[in-house]
């Protein structure tokens, strides 16, 4: 951060020489009083691209002039419309093609997978969660406790950080797997929790998981397209995501569901099955007998939501025009630059302390700073009636999420001469 400036100047020249400064153009901005907000809340819904309504509209035109058959007629025949979006998929979350399918939506898919992945038996039956998951996947695991016969008091073990710390340690999450050891059945995590911005050694854990013979799971909807992802190298067991925070896809989005590839052919574990994960050759033949189809593509139950998948398939051509790693480096950028900023205004005045608690090491958080801010809803109105469009998360963060695709320096610098103002 010493090389940062606390001027406007000096954000307009770091935007001068942004390699991905032409993105912006790609979205809409929403506006307030006629004016471009400071949008900072991609990690809730992403911004809507200029693409996305073409390729709406072009399977509108494909359903007005074919009807059904555009399931298997016209570019992109909606039969296997899905894989369009499978291959960039892949490299966003680091896995083979076939390890990866899009469907459904996150906590759908999640319920998917804890019917395979979650098999207690006798006395390993036990869940390690980080403590204040999103709620859902707390509710999702919660019920797949009850479904198996288990008190969910006792089968969930959370682990929350230390006394005065916001943020767990990787040894303490290590160290709790070794305690529940033998009993431990799944370790389920956020890959960066929602709250604080926490992006968790995803690797670190999967080995150690192993080591007791339980599988492990993430929930990457606020980790894809934010952070660098290596599923498969980790040997991380099974993954869901959904599409509409940092990957921009519409509000509801489809989700995304990952299954290392050691499950591919084992056609006898257990899953909810649909027609669609089917053997695809046989599909049509409406017999009996389910038969999944190879990798991740098995745990499909219905054919695709097209309007849903094309929003999405525009977002993913930005993706792959800006190359992840360009984006990562920007990321890390913006958000030295605004924990750079409010340092700088703490430092400034004594009215108010913004304490960041998400990690400062950039290998440990994405595009996110979570601040905890004491009667902070006040300073959240004021930042929204002037303009900005950030997060509150109950008791009293703020969360601000710099999104490389279509934020800049000086979208942080304008966010900061407005925090002076309060």
């Amino acid at each position: 951060m010493a090389n940062f400036e606390n001027s406007l100047s000096f954000a307009q020249i770091k935007d001068s020489k942004d390699l991905l400064k032409d993105f912006r153009k790609e979205f809409y901005i929403p506006q307030k009083n006629g004016k471009d907000t400071i949008y900072f809340c991609g990690n809730s819904l992403g911004l809507q691209a200029k693409n996305v309504r073409t390729e709406i509209e072009k399977e509108l035109d494909k359903w007005a002039k074919l009807g059904v058959e555009g399931h298997f007629e016209g570019q992109n025949a909606w039969l296997s419309y899905h894989r369009l979006l499978t291959k960039t998929s892949a490299e966003l979350v680091g896995a083979k093609p076939e390890e990866v399918v899009l469907m459904n939506n996150l906590t759908s898919n999640l319920h998917l997978l804890l019917i395979s992945f979650y098999q207690p038996k006798g006395t390993k039956y036990k869940v390690l969660m980080e403590g204040g998951a999103f709620p859902s996947d707390q509710y999702a695991v919660e019920s797949q406790v009850r479904l198996r016969g288990f008190d969910p008091e006792n089968a969930i073990v959370e682990i929350f950080p230390r006394p005065n710390e916001f943020v767990l340690r990787t040894e303490d999450i290590l160290q709790k797997i070794e305690e529940i050891g033998e009993n431990l059945a799944l370790v389920f995590f956020g890959g960066v929790n929602y709250y604080t911005g926490q992006a968790f050694d995803m690797q670190a854990i999967s080995k150690k998981t192993h080591q007791f013979g339980a599988k492990v799971g993430f929930d990457l909807a606020h980790a894809i397209g934010n952070i660098s992802l290596d599923l498969h190298a980790w040997r991380v067991d099974f993954a869901v995501w959904c599409t509409y925070k940092y990957l921009n896809s519409g509000a509801g989005g489809v989700g995304g569901a990952f299954v290392n590839k050691k499950y591919a052919e084992q056609t006898d574990l257990q899953r909810l099955a649909g027609w669609w994960g089917h053997k695809e050759e046989e599909r049509f033949q409406m017999k009996k007998g389910f038969k999944p189809m190879y990798g991740a593509e098995g745990w499909q139950l219905s054919n695709a939501a097209i309007l849903s998948m094309a929003s999405h398939k525009a977002s993913l051509e930005l993706f792959e025009r800006a190359k992840m790693e360009n984006l990562i480096a920007k990321s890390q950028e913006l958000t030295a630059y605004l924990e750079f900023l409010i340092e700088d205004f703490n430092a400034s005045q004594q009215k108010i302390n913004l304490k960041i608690i998400t990690p400062k090491n950039p290998k440990q958080r994405g595009a996110q700073l979570s601040l905890l801010v004491e009667n902070g809803k006040n300073l959240f109105h004021f930042l929204t009636e002037n303009g900005m469009v950030v997060d509150w998360r109950e008791p009293n963060v703020i969360r601000l999420a710099p999104v490389p695709l279509y934020n800049s320096f000086e979208d942080i610098f304008r966010f900061y001469e407005v925090l002076k103002k309060f």
